[in-house]
């Protein structure tokens, strides 16, 4: 390989690793973001962030004057259009209970038990004829040990806000099945922003419902806001896309699978949070799992 080509995958590397950074750190600012405002506030405000700052590259694309929507017969158009807006459906559900369980357990264990959906994904495969390599299995027995050790409060039951959260990692499996069949049809960025216009939409109609939204209290949670808007939302997902056009499939997926490790960095650093033994030899397994499974299924 030609040094051109090393530099060219160390700097994907690096790209990625600050993605996952982005990531992980995310999960403090939605914490704090609840100091000031409702969970279906702040994700309302961060999406449509996010949705903002993707317009430009979607309208960049375009002038490309290559078809946002790759198919051409109406009717499997209409069937990528009604999928879009079930990966934004699924994208408001994910993030919904995330942030509802965010309120009830800490960002360390939120990244862990969200990145369960990496294990989760070549499981529910299987029901759609993907075949998978044994060390999936050896993979989803890790993780969900690993589970077991970080969130289990006593007997056989999870804390309140592991729940949530587990919700979240079961319907992010099915949204990146969903992305997974979408992204070779439509434009990437165009798949984004349909997902996160949609998401922005249904979390400020609950919020209007069922909270109180103030513009004081949003001024007062711009950082956070910002933060997961424009860094998580907006710049992680460009890094994303950037990077793995020259990454090599199986790296990318180990790098980003750090975001969980990040997120327990960022909460024992910023939020003070406490993790016992157990709680990190939990963290060490499910992490050891994720990168067993995607490595396999990414080759």
């Amino acid at each position: 390989m030609t040094n051109d080509k090393l530099d060219m995958k160390f700097r994907s590397d690096l790209i990625l690793l600050l993605a996952a950074i982005i990531w992980g750190f995310a999960f403090v600012a939605q914490r704090i973001g609840m100091d000031y405002v409702g969970p279906f506030t702040y994700n309302g405000v961060r999406f449509a962030l996010g949705t903002i700052i993707l317009l430009p590259f979607l309208f960049f694309n375009a002038s490309k004057k290559e078809p946002l929507i790759k198919v051409l017969h109406p009717a499997d158009r209409r069937k990528i259009v009604i999928g879009s807006l079930m990966t934004g459906l699924f994208l408001f559900g994910g993030v919904a209970f995330q942030q509802l369980g965010l309120q009830q357990t800490t960002a360390g264990k939120a990244g862990f038990i969200t990145g369960l959906y990496v294990v989760f994904v070549p499981i529910v495969g299987l029901l759609f004829g993907q075949r998978s390599h044994f060390t999936m299995w050896i993979g989803a027995v890790l993780s969900l040990a690993g589970l077991y050790l970080l969130s289990m409060t006593g007997g056989f039951s999870f804390a309140p806000g592991d729940k949530l959260v587990l919700y979240c990692a079961i319907i992010f499996t099915f949204h990146v099945l969903f992305i997974a069949w979408l992204s070779p049809l439509m434009d990437s960025f165009l798949l984004a922003v349909i997902q996160f216009a949609i998401c922005a939409l249904l979390n400020l109609l609950v919020a209007f419902a069922i909270e109180p939204v103030s513009p004081d209290t949003i001024v007062q949670a711009w950082l956070p806001i910002a933060y997961g808007g424009i860094l998580s939302v907006g710049v992680a997902y460009t890094l994303q896309v950037v990077a793995q056009k020259t990454a090599h499939p199986a790296y990318a997926s180990i790098i980003l699978s750090l975001e969980a490790v990040f997120a327990v960095l960022g909460g024992w650093l910023l939020l003070h949070e406490h993790f016992t033994r157990r709680m990190i030899i939990g963290c060490i397994l499910m992490l050891l799992g994720m990168i067993v499974v995607q490595v396999k299924s990414r080759l």
